[in-house]
């Protein structure tokens, strides 16, 4: 069968990316559309899975990867740690959760800065997520692409769950507006918490 880029990534559990970079490098074979849209036969695709590229995904430790924006997802934070957990005991695999409080657009958070270190350290067989977007809400290539340097499988629970570009737009502008007005007023003060309330109204109404 046939399939689009989007759906061929999804299978994989790889972002689009990485079917770029293996196209781009000769590893696989795409066909083109009239329009000039990627085509990518499924069954030629499966061996270039992370799932069966190397055996260090067995050997190696498996690093889940948890995050929320703020101190109000702490209940999110706590569900997403639950559904990483009780998926690597499906799989029986052992496994460490890392979890962040931060924003998607920080990339000094303590936790990332850890998950970076040990992927780029060789140790890390296998990296999971429930959606790509925690991980960073910009940047997450970065990621996908050091994971795939450096032999590490990354497997995204929900990643045919898909969110529309308009609910996207919106929690970007929300975690944007977050950013700045914490630096320019202080995450707690009362002007902050005004502003935040204003602009994400205005941002939910689009």
């Amino acid at each position: 069968m046939k399939v689009s880029i989007k759906k061929a990534a999804q299978e994989l559990g790889v972002h689009e990316a990485t079917l770029r970079r293996w196209e781009a490098a000769g590893k696989i074979q795409v066909e083109r559309t009239p329009k000039g849209h990627r085509r990518y036969l499924l069954s030629s695709l499966k061996g270039f899975s992370p799932k069966a590229t190397s055996s260090k995904v067995s050997n190696g430790l498996t690093l889940c990867y948890a995050r929320v924006s703020s101190h109000d997802q702490k209940k999110d934070l706590v569900c997403q740690k639950a559904v990483l957990e009780s998926f690597c005991a499906a799989h029986g695999w052992t496994h460490e959760v890392i979890e962040d409080l931060g924003s998607g657009l920080n990339y000094q958070k303590k936790g990332l800065k850890k998950l970076i270190k040990a992927i780029c350290s060789g140790i890390v067989g296998r990296l999971v997520i429930t959606h790509k977007d925690r991980l960073m809400r910009f940047g997450a290539e970065l990621i996908f692409s050091l994971c795939e340097s450096f032999g590490t499988e990354i497997v995204i629970i929900n990643a045919k769950e898909d969110t529309t570009f308009e609910d996207d737009l919106v929690q970007d502008v929300l975690e944007i507006i977050t950013l700045f007005s914490a630096r320019l007023y202080g995450a707690r003060s009362r002007k902050n918490q005004k502003l935040l309330k204003a602009l994400s109204k205005a941002a939910n109404a689009v």
